[in-house]
């Protein structure tokens, strides 16, 4: 989603860095903050997850894990199973991003909004993508959606441009 710049994974002989925190925020900037203290260089992470209304909010911060298998099949069957019965699905991808650095942390949010479906569709994505149905494509799942298609409807799209209106604005 930012062809023009060169990104460097996360060094592989770093450990995962921890999400500790009970909001996407809180772990966005945990996760920059440990790269950037661990390299000496700047860093930018991200926490994103699903939001349903219907169930408060959740699985929110523990979208990854929401299951105890904490695999995509087993997190969308947890799903699909406490929205049984259920009318209102509606529901957001959130993403937060931050970028630390020796000036200190940048964030940025990006959501995208739509709705639980019924079942599964779709072979592209990952973990919620199959049941998820976007506002902007109705009738078409995340999973349903080419990479190009859902890039410029994603939560996390939106969070990257946010991020770099606001680290042009304030640097």
């Amino acid at each position: 989603m930012a062809p023009d710049l060169a990104w460097e994974p996360l060094p592989a002989e770093l450990p995962d860095p921890p999400e500790t925190g009970d909001t996407f925020l809180a772990n966005a900037i945990q996760k920059a903050r440990f790269v950037f203290e661990a390299t000496g260089r700047a860093a930018l992470a991200d926490d994103s997850g699903l939001e349903v209304d219907a169930l408060g909010g959740r699985p929110g911060v523990f979208s990854r894990r929401y299951s105890p298998e904490a695999t995509d099949g087993a997190n969308n069957r947890r799903l699909l199973a406490e929205l049984g019965g259920v009318t209102d699905r509606r529901a957001r991808y959130r993403c937060v991003l931050a970028w630390c650095d020796a000036a200190g942390v940048v964030t940025a949010a990006g959501s995208c909004e739509g709705m639980i479906g019924q079942e599964p569709r779709g072979t592209y994505g990952f973990g919620y993508d199959p049941l998820f149905l976007p506002d902007a494509t109705p009738g078409r799942t995340m999973a349903e959606l080419s990479p190009p298609e859902k890039d410029r409807i994603s939560h996390r799209g939106a969070a990257l441009s946010a991020f770099f209106a606001e680290l042009q604005r304030c640097r």
